[in-house]
């Protein structure tokens, strides 16, 4: 199977760009597009797609013989059906974050995976960022000794967000049975993810939640974690509160080990709009001579998603590990579900 056909559940926001990506790959053949909104089906024209459909089941059951692989990203609610028909039908699978919006959910998941003998990958992004993977081989090396302490942030704009003509935000975002939860769900999945990437199991030690904007769901957050393996603690401050502008971006992890420590902020670029500038005439001049660009590098945080996508082709075709897999999706969602009882259950006493 050197180049394996693909089809895309979902084409808004992620699914645009992994659409895009999967294109400029030129590794995956792009065999049919499921989205309900009409006017995304012909965006992905351009892209050469010729197979359209508004109801992701349909093309599940009319296409499934024609695939090798499907890439979701539709609304958190329907991450577990989706998942499990794919799977089902032998497709391997590379899906958004979260994996599903219970551990309950997620087990079946990674039952009807096992059963498959297919790939199953989550788009945890953070993962593949440039700085992370050099904090990570820091750590690996001994560099840094023993870690003891992590700082991790992510304080964006969330669904919160649109562009120079506003946007109504769809209803599920703000319906915690269907998006599972807000801000920590959305951008918290992330650290917790970093936090077992960098020091394994985790439990949670205090949650306190934030309602600025009087949302049914947590528009902020701090939560503790330690370490199941080790002696290792970590505070995740996230939120929906600022107005991030491109190239500007709210991220950062610092890790504190026995010897040395690592930040985040030390290994991206100094000045984004630069960086930006410069990737942006190296690509130019990559297109001019014919040479092959580097998509999305002027971002460099968007450069990521590609990164992500090339390791799934890799999986499936090589039979490369997978580096953010569902067991990690299981234990993430274990986490928040975790901080939103510990919460729940702290504001309850507090009321007594």
């Amino acid at each position: 199977m050197n180049k394996p056909n693909v089809a895309f559940l979902g084409i808004g926001g992620m699914g645009q760009l992994h659409l895009a990506n999967c294109a400029f790959m030129k590794k995956m053949n792009i065999v049919a597009v499921a989205d309900k909104t009409k006017n995304l089906l012909k965006k992905a024209e351009l892209y050469g797609v010729k197979n359209f459909y508004e109801d992701y089941i349909e093309l599940l059951d009319k296409e499934n013989k024609n695939l090798d692989a499907v890439i979701i990203s539709l609304p958190n609610f329907l991450h577990y059906d989706s998942v499990i028909r794919s799977l089902e039908y032998g497709l391997n699978v590379f899906v958004e974050k979260p994996l599903a919006l219970s551990p309950k959910e997620c087990k079946e998941i990674i039952t009807s995976e096992g059963k498959s003998g297919k790939k199953l990958m989550i788009g945890y992004s953070m993962r593949y960022v440039d700085a992370i993977q050099i904090m990570k081989k820091k750590l690996d090396e001994g560099q840094l000794g023993n870690l003891s302490y992590l700082t991790l942030e992510s304080i964006q704009n969330g669904p919160l967000s649109h562009g120079m003509v506003p946007k109504p935000v769809s209803e599920w975002w703000f319906n915690p049975k269907l998006s599972g939860g807000g801000a920590l769900m959305d951008l918290g999945t992330h650290l917790i993810d970093l936090f077992h990437y960098f020091s394994g199991n985790a439990r949670v030690i205090f949650s306190k939640l934030d309602y600025k904007f009087n949302l049914p769901v947590e528009d902020g957050g701090t939560i503790i974690l330690e370490s199941l393996d080790s002696d290792t603690r970590a505070i995740i401050n996230v939120g929906w509160f600022e107005k991030m502008i491109f190239p500007k971006f709210n991220f950062r992890v610092l890790l504190h080990g026995t010897a040395d420590y690592a930040s985040s902020e030390d290994y991206i670029p100094k000045n984004m709009y630069t960086y930006a500038i410069k990737e942006g005439i190296k690509n130019f001049t990559k297109r001019i001579s014919g040479k092959k660009i580097s998509p999305l590098s002027y971002t460099y945080w968007y450069s990521s998603y590609y990164k992500e996508l090339d390791q799934f082709y890799n999986s499936i075709v090589n039979e490369e590990e997978i580096l953010s897999n569902s067991n990690n999706g299981l234990r993430n969602i274990e986490i928040i579900n975790a901080a939103y009882d510990l919460f729940n259950k702290n504001r309850g006493d507090a009321h007594e």
